[in-house]
């Protein structure tokens, strides 16, 4: 069986409101409650700024840079990353993130993909390696969006 590395893509169901969810999915304080350790960005197309996974200033800490793409609250947020910091984000370079937002009963659906892999111009065994690693930690921090969204829903 041949796997395809083009692209991840998720449907989720989130007891929250599509302007809450967009909240918790484009500004740095509710990003860091369910994704990276740091975040520092602002949520307008164009806009440039990192996320950080671990503690920076050790050999395991990674910081990567990311460029909003589209920020249409509460419907859709997009961004760039996984590309060298000091460079652009274009398509050949960065993997795409698009979170789109639909209204569904009293809560959202969460569609989600990931895009850019094939683009990136990796050899076979680094594709191959990346699309697992984000398809693993996408499984693990998508979860935690969905229960921290319905928490926070919880408290307004």
């Amino acid at each position: 069986m041949r796997t395809e590395y083009g692209s991840i893509e998720r449907e989720i169901h989130i007891e929250a409101a599509p302007e809450v969810v967009y909240e918790v999915i484009s500004t740095p304080e509710h990003l860091r409650e369910w994704w990276p350790d740091e975040a520092e960005l602002e949520p307008v197309p164009g806009a440039t700024g990192h996320i950080v996974f671990g503690d920076k200033t050790s050999p395991e800490g990674v910081e990567v840079p990311v460029t909003v793409v589209e920020a249409d609250p509460p419907r859709r947020f997009a961004f760039r990353w996984v590309y060298d910091e000091g460079e652009t984000a274009t398509p050949a370079n960065s993997l795409l993130v698009t979170f789109d937002l639909l209204r569904s009963g009293t809560g959202t659906l969460l569609r989600f993909t990931e895009t850019g892999f094939r683009e990136k111009g990796w050899e076979a065994a680094v594709l191959q390696e990346q699309y697992r690693d984000h398809v693993t930690g996408w499984d693990h921090f998508l979860p935690r969006l969905v229960a921290y969204s319905a928490r926070l829903a919880s408290t307004r």
